[in-house]
């Protein structure tokens, strides 16, 4: 398995990943782009990663595929730097993966691969954080020495969001 940045040689598999999220939430947020054609995707997430053109209230991120041979497993966002919004909901990393691949151990691995592109991008302590009922994300980032700092109301009525911190000046 290996991080890579978003290319046209997985464009057929992307279109697959999309279809096979069926009604499932499109987790990272980039999943949700138009991506037809599928060069303007990835023009624009090169554009995020390059802090150009960004809507209102966000911030520079970059978009990885994990992939494995021919096929992508899973989607990881890293925000190069975090709004008051972010530090409240949202954090550093959003990850998802592909529905096929849950369970596997896709999860602890692109995060994993994703704390390390955000060391190189010189972050030293990654906000992570998730749906309080959410326990695969739980142990995904607990995997990974996430260290809770404590629970907040989400902007969703009724929900708690737990926020984590990786410190990445360690190990």
């Amino acid at each position: 398995m290996q991080l890579i940045e978003p290319c046209m040689e997985y464009e057929a598999d992307y279109l697959n990943y999309l279809a096979e999220l069926g009604d499932e939430p499109r987790i990272p947020f980039p999943l949700t782009f138009p991506c037809h054609p599928f060069s303007s995707l990835l023009n624009r997430l090169t554009a995020e990663s390059q802090g150009v053109g960004l809507p209102e209230g966000f911030v520079a991120n970059s978009t990885y595929w994990l992939v494995h041979r021919d096929r992508i497993l899973g989607v990881s966002n890293l925000r190069h730097s975090l709004t008051a919004a972010l530090m409240q909901c949202g954090g550093h990393i959003g990850y998802g993966v592909r529905p096929t691949e849950q369970g596997r151990g896709v999860g602890k691995e692109i995060l994993r691969l994703t704390l390390l592109k955000a060391r190189s991008r010189g972050i030293e302590r990654v906000l992570l954080t998730c749906d309080k009922s959410n326990a695969a994300s739980r142990g995904v980032i607990l995997a990974n020495g996430g260290v809770l700092e404590n629970e907040v109301a989400a902007p969703h009525a009724g929900r708690t969001t737990l926020r984590y911190w990786i410190d990445l000046r360690v190990g």
